[in-house]
């Protein structure tokens, strides 16, 4: 099973840059997030404003834990590395990229915070979140691709073709 996952912020381009990605492999694309919400009958938002954050993760996890593809690029929600046993299962299918983005850049990127689907506590920022995580996803990629500021998505997935390749 050979499988490419792209890990990061919510706003870092993980579903825009899978699907070109994808495209440019001749591999599947998988969001993750759409196979929760099939197993949960409900959006992201709404298992967070129902359920709460925990559940959500636990829900996240469960979701990751089902998949079973070959010749995927995979692009879970940016909470994947808050259960191990999520992350631990997408490693185990082929390697982890991180797509790291500046804090200003996700701020300039996301306009829905509130309504997006974004695993935050109430209080929580955007800045906090990523002070949380950005360890985490540092500690689970095996790759580091950093998205810049203006940079066009065609280079961000050139950086990734650069570093794996399907076997």
């Amino acid at each position: 099973m050979y499988n490419i996952t792209l890990i990061g912020m919510p706003g870092s381009g993980k579903s825009t840059v899978g699907v070109l990605l994808a495209k440019a492999l001749g591999f599947g694309f998988l969001d993750t997030d759409l196979v929760i919400q099939q197993q949960e009958g409900a959006l992201l938002q709404d298992i967070l404003d129902r359920r709460g954050v925990p559940y959500f993760l636990d829900a996240e996890e469960r979701a990751v834990c089902s998949v079973q593809c070959d010749h995927h690029v995979i692009a879970p929600g940016g909470s994947v590395v808050c259960r191990e046993g999520a992350i631990n299962h997408l490693k185990a299918m082929g390697p982890v990229i991180y797509l790291r983005v500046p804090l200003e850049e996700l701020k300039r990127r996301i306009h829905n915070l509130d309504s997006r689907g974004i695993a935050l506590e109430p209080g929580q920022t955007l800045e906090d979140i990523l002070t949380i995580r950005a360890p985490l996803y540092e500690t689970y990629a095996d790759y580091i691709v950093d998205a810049l500021p203006g940079q066009e998505l065609a280079e961000s997935v050139a950086q990734v073709l650069k570093l794996v390749s399907a076997p």
